[in-house]
């Protein structure tokens, strides 16, 4: 059977309706997903590690012209290149109103320090050379360590050219060596940037303010920046130097020969005025670097100078023979170096040797005087001769008594040997004796314990036999007195009693047989009736006669 269908209007609304709300909600859904594809490809940054993206605002409200890059306070307000950065990480940004740029972080490498130079900010103030405030423009004082830092900037050696391969960079880094302060030196610091001193012609000014310092740095290794301060190294170790080196030193005698002579300097400068002495002597057209050769100023202006003071000042109170002596030299020698001394102590300066290795007097004096000086040597080595010669033969004799002292002393120590020795053998001797004595009578108390205890033995072993005779002696007269006092009967009573056990049975023919006699004692004592009489087994017509005994145990 067939269901017939009609046609309803509005059932076919409802199932167009239907259709286009699928559609509707098939084209949103196309459309957000389409939407986040699009945001995830074209407007994510994947910033790596090490690196940092740079941005620039393409939409926005214009900068000034006295604005070079907008700050991190007004990040997105403004076209153009922007301070704040992007670190390591993932970031959404739209491409239609920003751009960016992914370079590596500055890493600032060993042994390096880092001289921020920012190309943005205010203006510095008029005399200012470096921008002590971070939104000021030139070079900041602070210096970059050794590390990585995420800075958009461009990075480049001191000594040479930056190499600008992008124009999106904010500031310039500028690497330098620290500053290393070897052991024995001293660092003398100049501050090019600071206030001005309240007084600008004293040698050393106040601490914080621009010029040398008195104060210097230690050894060490110091990070610094070369444009704010400048370390000059002054070698603090003891310096070696001849007087001859700079020519002939020599000066006139009182007498008015010319005296030569050459020597030895050992001084050092004063770790204490190591400024001062930088500020006062320094000439910059001998320093190697930061290396200050300060030690060539010191001895062309301080040490030659006074050294050549004295010789001709003092040396010519003394005449060309009193050079010759060895004890004008030594005077001159020690007041030569105690002069120098005081004189360089007051520049800065110590003195740590001054030797007068050689003095050369003329020689038309010098020979006549070494002649008789060479005398006078040879007269008082003869007079120690004779005294050393004296001395070896005291020295012999005493050496011989002290042998023959040691020869006693040996021989006595012989006696005392010998005589301790018989000593000890008397007392191990007499030791020995009493010890025998000793053994001797405790061995004959013991023999005498040994005698009492036989002899109690003895005794005691009588007394057992004595009383085992008596027990013996009281039973045998008991068992007499059982035969009213006849010791044969109770003798026979005994020899039957062991004979009885013995004989099982007996034969015999006739009645006068060997033994039967012992029967007929019994017989003959009155005893036969208590006897019983063997059993007797005769044959009246035999002649033979049959005897069984028994064995004997």
């Amino acid at each position: 059977m067939q269901t017939k269908r009609t046609f309803n209007p509005d059932q076919l609304r409802r199932m167009l309706k239907r259709g286009l709300l699928g559609t509707l909600v098939v084209a949103v859904l196309a459309g957000v997903f389409g939407a986040a594809l699009w945001f995830y490809i074209f407007c994510r940054i994947e910033v790596p590690s090490g690196h940092i993206a740079v941005l620039i605002k393409k939409t926005g409200a214009e900068i000034d012209n006295a604005t070079e890059i907008v700050p991190v306070d007004e990040f997105g307000n403004f076209k153009g290149l922007q301070e704040k950065v992007l670190t390591e990480g993932r970031y959404f940004y739209n491409p239609w109103n920003w751009e960016w740029d992914i370079v590596p972080q500055v890493e600032i490498p060993e042994n390096r320090l880092g001289v921020r130079i920012r190309l943005y900010g205010d203006d510095l103030g008029y005399g200012n050379l470096i921008a002590d405030q971070p939104f000021q423009k030139g070079i900041a004082a602070e210096v970059l360590r050794p590390g990585r830092y995420p800075i958009n900037a461009i990075m480049y050696q001191a000594d040479e050219k930056p190499r600008i391969e992008r124009d999106n960079y904010a500031e310039l880094i500028e690497l330098h060596k620290p500053i290393v302060v070897p052991a024995g030196f001293k660092g003398v610091v100049t501050l090019l940037s600071a206030p001005m001193a309240d007084d600008p012609n004293q040698l050393l000014v106040e601490a914080g303010r621009r010029g040398v310092q008195s104060e210097t740095l230690n050894p060490g290794v110091y990070y610094i920046n070369p444009y704010v301060q400048r370390i000059n190294l002054i070698d603090c170790r003891s310096q070696r130097f001849n007087l001859s080196n700079d020519g002939e030193m020599g000066f006139p005698s009182r007498d008015g020969f010319w005296v030569r002579l050459d020597g030895r300097i050992e001084f050092r400068v004063d770790p204490t005025r190591a400024a001062e002495v930088f500020v006062t002597y320094n000439d910059s057209g001998n320093d190697q670097g930061f290396e200050t050769r300060v030690e060539e100023e010191i001895i062309a202006k301080i040490i030659l100078p006074n050294a050549r003071s004295f010789c001709r000042l003092r040396g010519s109170d003394n005449s060309g023979r009193d050079f010759i002596l060895g004890d004008k030299r030594l005077a001159f020698q020690q007041d030569f170096q105690a002069t120098l001394e005081e004189t360089c102590k007051r520049q800065g300066i110590k003195i740590v040797q001054a030797l007068i290795t050689r003095i050369s007097p003329p020689q038309q004096i010098a020979s006549p005087v070494r002649d008789r000086q060479i005398a006078t040597q040879q007269a008082q080595q003869y007079v120690k001769q004779i005294e050393q010669q004296t001395s070896e033969q005291q020295l012999r004799i005493e050496q011989e008594l002290v042998k023959q002292k040691e020869a006693l002393v040996e021989v006595e120590r012989e006696v005392v040997k010998l005589t301790i020795q018989a000593q000890r053998e008397q007392e191990v001797a007499v030791i020995e004796a009493e010890q025998g004595r000793k053994v001797a009578e405790v061995e004959l108390a013991a023999g005498i314990d040994q005698a009492g205890a036989i002899t109690a033995k003895g005794e005691a072993q009588a007394e057992v036999v004595r009383f085992g005779n008596e027990a013996d002696a009281a039973g045998w007269a008991k068992a007499v007195e059982a035969y009213d006092g006849d010791g044969d009967q109770y003798a026979r009573w005994v020899m039957l009693k062991k004979l009885a056990p013995s004989f099982r049975q007996m034969m015999v023919n006739t009645a006068d047989s060997p033994l039967m006699d012992i029967f007929n004692e019994f017989n003959n004592s009155g005893m036969a009736d208590s006897v019983s009489s063997p059993t007797e087994t005769s044959n009246a017509d035999s002649t033979n006669t049959d005897s069984t005994t028994s064995n004997q145990e």
